[in-house]
């Protein structure tokens, strides 16, 4: 496999109040929108880590066409879904996709950094915004053995990439959608007044995509 995506969806969401994923975003919610931006070439698969609320959830993700698994000790913290989802991929996956799913992207900006990542033959490849490093993180196949492996108390995916700090490429964008996050009500909003104000910016990558997937494709925390 060359090119595989794992969307982290399995967290309770206390601040928000209600699922995040479950929130309203484009035309359906934004578990909806973030598999069909992701569900886009090179990404030739989308692993979905569900826990909290994954009776609720379940459906819809995979109506949109990712591959639901869910993490039944999702308490124990993010890391649990990280190795979930990294041990559902081959061991030949080349180039891996980690988004969460309160991290909002479109699919250009997905789309370059995986192209950004191939290109410099990188081990970690991240977007960043004025000096901030944001998400998607895209890894190297090679750290496939790692990412199965993050725990909490080395700091999950983040511990991984500070032990390879050398080699992480930043590519810079000029909007703060790669930053964007939401915790609560309010951050929520405010990300959908950010993320949405540069819809029409496709130079930047801001576009609702409702294109049908590729024909012949599968479709299987806080």
């Amino acid at each position: 496999m060359t090119v595989a995506a794992i969307l982290l969806a399995g967290g309770e969401s206390s601040r928000m109040g209600r699922p995040k994923a479950l929130l309203e975003w484009a035309d359906g919610t934004l578990i909806e929108y973030q598999i069909g931006q992701l569900r886009q070439p090179p990404v030739e698969r989308v692993i979905v880590v569900l826990g909290h609320e994954a009776e609720k959830i379940r459906p819809l993700a995979e109506t949109a066409g990712g591959e639901v698994l869910v993490n039944e000790l999702w308490e124990r913290g993010r890391a649990s879904s990280t190795r979930m989802g990294a041990r559902a991929l081959p061991d030949d996956t080349r180039t891996i996709v980690i988004l969460d799913v309160d991290q909002p992207r479109p699919r250009r900006v997905i789309q370059r950094l995986i192209e950004n990542h191939i290109q410099t033959s990188s081990m970690l490849t991240v977007p960043a915004f004025d000096g901030q490093r944001g998400h998607p993180t895209v890894l190297d196949g090679w750290l496939l053995p790692e990412l199965r492996q993050v725990r909490e108390r080395t700091q999950g995916l983040r511990g991984l990439i500070e032990a390879h700090e050398g080699d992480i490429v930043e590519v810079p964008f000029d909007s703060e959608v790669v930053v964007l996050g939401m915790n609560t009500p309010a951050e929520y909003e405010q990300a959908k007044a950010k993320y949405f104000a540069d819809e029409g910016d496709t130079a930047a990558g801001f576009e609702r995509s409702k294109e049908p997937p590729e024909a012949g494709r599968e479709s299987a925390p806080d």
